[in-house]
Parts: structure tokens; C-alpha cells; sequence
């Protein structure tokens, strides 16, 4: 039996998506795909525009056949800790063989280089990069002089570095020899409409184009040809009943918790510092919504996207303190299912044989299955969907039209 992991989130799930899955059984010559995915929240420091379940129904119909969370500590983190955690959580499982992710570059050798001068960061590379900061630039200004003084050789592909793909699976390479992993790294060359392009003309347009028809057009028939046929159907059936949900959404959720917590500060949180701290509370008073104030925030030395995460921390109440403790004592302590094809259960078993952590099929169970540690990082998840589901609910108030999603009560996708 050979099994193929992909990590994504689907935010949502289109063409593209279903192309990789099917690329992936090839390449890997694969049996079974587990895929690992981001819950109500994902890495760009914002809601998914639909919730998880959605999200996993439409992977399993079209070639995944394991969809599992990651847990939200991580699907809002860095790329780095995002790739760390997700490549984690597959090599616990025991019986991944493969990790086929997309990039533009389509190289792995490449990538692989990239991952393994990074990983290392010698003398000469740490001494560049203190330096280039130093000097006033960005951190990604700087690390890429680092790369060019410290490993010559990876000078001519340098502006890889500017395109999130090659990135992510970058990361993904440094996570696998970070953990020193026996999964073998494969990558897809990325066609079609590059990751920030919002336009619907080509065969495979990237996510945030249909998440923009989505605010705008709802499920016009434009995206009929961007979306799997079976996907559209849900989509259309669920259309102003649980979604769309955008960050907006969370506006005074997220006023609440700044005001709550304006008095003591907020370095209690990941990556904001006592700077960060004192510029919110400054902006405070004029604070409108959330992606307003992710603006306002922003510097040259803080991404629109690392404002969001960091406010989506103190949303969720995910502290410093949460993260540490969770990195000491092993990062992923479960994996929770959100749903499966039952002609998968082969798979089940063998990670149920030879898995190092629990495979979570009932929430109802995890204090017995799980260590305090554990049960704390699950909590936050399910409190990070209560939270995701109570501004659906309050957008789409007609109880009769959707049915409630509640952590404990909805049951596992099952095809």
C-alpha cells in the first residue's frame, strides 16, 4: 500500500485542487491520499470563506480519501511552522510514503537546495542577514543576501524566492529534513493563474479569484469552469446559508477582545512584540473593522498578513505561552478527522496499527485518548470553530436553512 500526503486548504476548492490530487496518486503511484488541512482558519491570517466540513466533502469527492485538521495554532502561523507542523502531523501517522505539493518552479532538486542552505544557516549566513537588518532592509531582502553570500550556487535562482509557492515547498522540504522524515518530497510545476491573481480568465485560477466572485458574484455561473461539478452543486446549495464568511465578519469579535485585553497589552500573544502592542492600543480608538485595521497597521517591516495572524492570535486567545509548550513537548499530539471514503478503510487501519499519535474519530473520547497538553491545543480548536460558526450563524439567522454545526454533535464526512 502506498500513500500520498498533500497538505492545502482549500479556500476555497476548485480545479486546480482536483487536478493535484489526481497528479499526486500518479506521480506517487499511490493508492491513498490523506490530505491535511486547515480548519475555520487559515494561514494568510484570515476566516476560510466556507466552513471545514464544506471544505472536506469537496476534497473527498473528488480523489482525497483522508482529510484531516491541522490544528489551528498552525494553520495561522508562519510558513515556516505552518510546513513544520503539517509535515509533523502526516510522518506521525506512520504510513505516508510520499508529499506531492505545487510550486512554480516545478524542481525539487532546487527546492531541496534552498531548504537544505536555510535548514543550516552557517556563520557567513547569519552574520549577512544581522547585517542587511541592520541596514533597514526587510527581513526578505535580507535573507536572500544571506542565500547569495553563504551558498553562491543558488544566486541564479534567487528570485524564486519572490514567488509563495516556491516558498511554501521550501518550507515543506526544510520541515522533512527538519524532522529528519522518511517521506520523499515530489512537486507539481503550478500552471495557470499565479496565487495573488483575482481574475477568472484562465483554465486554473487561483483561489483568491474565486473567493472575489464569491463576495461579489456569488455562484455565478462563471465558476462553472473553475470548480468540479459536484463541488458546485454544494456550493450553490449552501450559497447564503453558511457562506461566504470573510474577515470582516469577525469585526467586532475582534473589537471586543482588543478592548478586553487593551489594559495589560498584548505580548502575551505570537509575534507581537512591545512595538506592536503600543501601536495597537494606539489605533484603537480608531478602529473600524478588522481589515481596516490590519491596515492601519501595517509597517514596512509588518505584512498586512502577519497583522492579521496576529490579531486572529488574540481573537482566538492563542498564546505565547500555548505555542512554546506545544513545541517542547512534540507539536502534534492527534490527528482529527474530519471525514474519509469508506473504500479507504485499508488506510484506517494501518494508521490505527502503526500511527504515533491517536487518530480522533469522536471528540467524545479525547480525554481518554489524549495528555493535558493535547486536550489544550484540541480545545483551542474547537474553540476557534465555536467562534468560526457563531458569525455564521449570526450572518445566516434563518435556523431552517442550514443546519447547526456544532464540534461535539456533527458527525465525520463519510462517502
Amino acid at each position: 500500500m502506498k500513500t500520498v500526503g498533500i497538505i492545502a486548504e482549500y479556500n476555497p476548492f476548485h480545479n486546480g485542487h482536483a487536478y493535484h490530487i489526481r497528479k499526486a496518486k500518479e506521480l506517487a503511484h499511490a493508492d491513498y491520499c490523506v490530505v491535511v488541512m486547515s480548519g475555520d482558519f487559515v494561514q494568510r491570517g484570515a476566516p476560510a470563506v466556507m466552513d471545514k466540513y464544506l471544505r472536506t466533502e469537496c476534497a473527498l469527492r473528488n480523489g482525497a480519501d483522508l482529510v484531516i485538521e491541522l490544528p489551528v495554532c498552525y494553520s495561522i502561523s508562519s510558513a515556516e511552522h505552518f510546513a513544520r507542523s503539517s509535515v509533523a502531523l502526516l510522518d506521525k501517522l506512520g504510513v505516508i510514503d510520499t508529499l506531492c505539493f505545487g510550486s512554480e518552479c516545478g524542481d525539487i532538486r532546487i527546492l531541496t537546495d534552498f531548504a537544505e542552505a536555510l535548514l543550516q544557516e552557517g556563520p557567513v549566513f547569519k552574520r549577512t542577514l544581522d547585517q542587511e537588518i541592520r541596514l533597514g532592509h526587510t527581513y526578505p531582502q535580507a535573507r536572500n543576501a544571506a542565500l547569495e553570500a553563504s551558498s553562491p550556487h543558488l544566486t541564479p535562482h534567487i528570485n524564486m524566492l519572490t514567488s509563495p509557492n516556491n516558498i511554501l515547498g521550501i518550507e515543506y522540504c526544510k520541515a522533512l529534513l527538519f524532522w529528519k522524515s522518511a517521506i520523499a518530497p515530489y512537486t507539481i510545476k503550478r500552471t495557470g493563474s499565479s496565487y495573488h491573481d483575482n481574475s477568472l480568465d484562465s483554465g486554473f485560477c487561483s483561489a483568491l479569484a474565486i473567493r472575489e466572485s464569491l463576495r461579489h458574484a456569488g455562484t455565478s455561473e462563471v465558476l462553472a469552469r473553475h470548480i468540479p461539478a459536484d463541488s458546485l452543486t454544494m456550493l450553490k446549495d449552501a450559497y447564503l446559508k453558511s457562506y461566504p464568511v470573510f474577515a470582516d465578519d469577525f469585526s467586532l469579535l475582534l473589537q471586543y477582545s482588543l478592548l478586553s485585553r487593551e489594559n495589560a497589552g498584548y505580548t502575551d500573544y505570537p509575534d507581537i512584540d512591545r512595538e506592536l502592542s503600543d501601536r495597537i492600543r494606539k489605533f484603537l480608538p480608531k478602529y473600524h473593522d478588522f481589515r481596516s485595521f490590519c491596515d492601519l497597521l501595517k509597517s514596512k517591516n509588518r505584512t498586512y498578513v502577519r497583522i492579521s495572524r496576529s490579531l486572529l492570535h488574540i481573537l482566538l486567545d492563542i498564546r505565547k505561552e500555548n505555542v512554546l509548550q506545544y513545541g517542547q513537548e512534540g507539536w502534534i499530539f492527534y490527528a482529527r478527522m474530519l471525514g474519509f471514503r469508506e473504500s479507504a478503510s485499508p488506510l484506517l487501519s494501518a494508521i490505527k496499527k502503526n500511527a504515533g499519535i491517536p487518530l480522533l474519530s469522536k471528540l467524545a473520547d479525547a480525554e481518554k485518548q489524549l495528555a493535558p497538553t493535547g486536550l489544550s491545543m484540541l480545545e483551542k480548536d474547537i474553540y476557534a470553530s465555536h467562534i468560526y460558526q457563531s458569525v455564521v450563524q449570526n450572518k445566516f439567522p434563518d435556523e431552517n436553512a442550514w443546519p447547526e454545526i456544532n464540534e461535539y454533535r456533527n458527525p465525520i464526512i463519510k462517502l
